[in-house]
C-alpha cells in the first residue's frame, strides 16, 4: 500500500500530452478490436502495439505492479474455470482433436484447447496495458471532460471523476488508520493467525467506511451549495484541445481497428484455425 494504485501518475510523455477524449477513443477501439477477434495474428500485432504504447508512456511496471498481479491472478482463475466447465471448447471451435494426454472422464489436454485458452490470455494482455495507461495517464478532471465530450451526461462524467479522485484518498485513509491501530497493538501482519488477522482488519475497515461516508456527505453538500446540476451543460477547466498529435493518433487507431476487423473477416470466422 506504499504506492497509490490506479491514481494519476504525472510524466512528460507523448501519451500524457494527448487529450483525454483521444485516449478514451483509442482505449475503446483497442478493447473492441480485442473482444471481436480470436485471430491469433491480429492479437499478437495488437499486443506489440499495446506494449510499445506502454513503453512510450514512461510508466514503470512497479508503479502498477499490484494491479497487474491482481489481474494475473484473475486471469489464472479465469483460465482454470474455462477448462473445468468446458474442457472441449477448443475441440468444438476448431473441429479437430489432437490429444496430448488424458486426465479423467471428459478431461484431456488437447492442442486445440490450449490454443483457444492462449488466445483468451492474449486478449487480456492486449487490453490491460492500454486500460491501465488510460487510467494512470489521464487526470480525473480531464477524464470527466473527455466523457462529456463524447456525449456522456456531465453529471455521470463528474461522478466517475470523483470516484477516480477518491481512490488515492481511500488508500491514504487506510494507511493512516492502519498505522494508528497498529500503534494501539492491533497486529495485521503474518505473525498473527489468519482468523485473528481478519478480526484485526475489521478494526481498520469500519473506521474507513465511516470516514468515507463523512467525506461523501461533505462533498455532496459542497456541490449542492454551488448549484451543481442546475444547468444542462457546463464548461471544463481541465479540458485539453485536440492537437495534430491527437488527430494522427486517432487516424492510426482507426486504421488499426479497421485492419483487425478486416483480417478477422477474411477467415470467415472470428477464430484463426491453424489445425486445418
Amino acid at each position: 500500500m506504499a504506492v497509490e494504485m490506479l491514481s494519476y501518475i504525472e510524466r512528460q510523455s507523448p501519451v500524457h500530452r494527448l487529450a483525454g477524449a483521444t485516449k478514451l477513443i483509442v482505449f475503446l477501439l483497442f478493447s473492441t478490436a480485442a473482444m471481436l477477434t480470436y485471430d491469433t495474428r491480429v492479437l499478437l500485432v495488437l499486443l506489440v502495439i499495446s506494449l510499445l504504447i506502454f513503453k512510450v508512456s514512461k510508466i514503470k511496471i512497479k508503479e502498477v505492479g499490484f494491479v497487474l498481479l491482481f489481474i494475473l491472478i484473475f486471469l489464472l482463475l479465469n483460465n482454470l474455470a474455462i477448462y473445468l466447465f468446458s474442457p472441449q471448447e477448443g475441440v468444438r471451435i476448431y473441429g479437430s482433436s489432437h490429444e496430448w494426454f488424458h486426465i479423467w472422464g471428459r478431461y484431456n489436454m488437447t492442442q486445440e484447447q490450449l490454443f483457444y485458452q492462449f488466445n483468451v490470455t492474449l486478449k487480456y494482455f492486449v487490453v490491460i496495458p492500454v486500460a491501465l495507461l488510460f487510467i494512470v495517464t489521464t487526470h480525473p478532471s480531464e477524464f470527466a471532460a473527455s466523457l462529456n465530450k463524447i456525449g456522456v451526461n456531465y453529471k455521470i462524467a463528474y461522478s466517475v471523476s470523483l470516484a477516480l479522485r477518491y481512490i488515492p484518498d481511500i488508500q491514504r485513509d487506510f494507511r493512516t488508520i492502519s498505522q494508528s491501530q497498529q500503534a494501539r497493538g492491533v497486529d495485521i501482519s503474518r505473525n498473527e493467525k489468519l482468523t485473528k488477522r481478519i478480526k484485526n482488519v475489521s478494526a481498520i475497515i469500519f473506521p474507513l467506511i465511516l470516514s468515507s461516508l463523512d467525506r461523501i456527505e461533505v462533498i455532496s453538500h459542497a456541490m449542492e451549495l454551488r448549484g451543481f446540476g442546475k444547468n444542462k451543460k457546463r464548461s471544463w477547466y481541465s479540458e485539453k484541445k485536440a492537437t495534430r498529435s491527437d488527430v494522427i493518433t486517432l487516424i492510426v487507431a482507426v486504421l488499426i481497428f479497421v485492419f483487425s476487423v478486416w483480417l478477422t473477416l477474411q477467415n470467415g470466422s472470428r477464430f484463426y484455425n491453424p489445425f486445418q
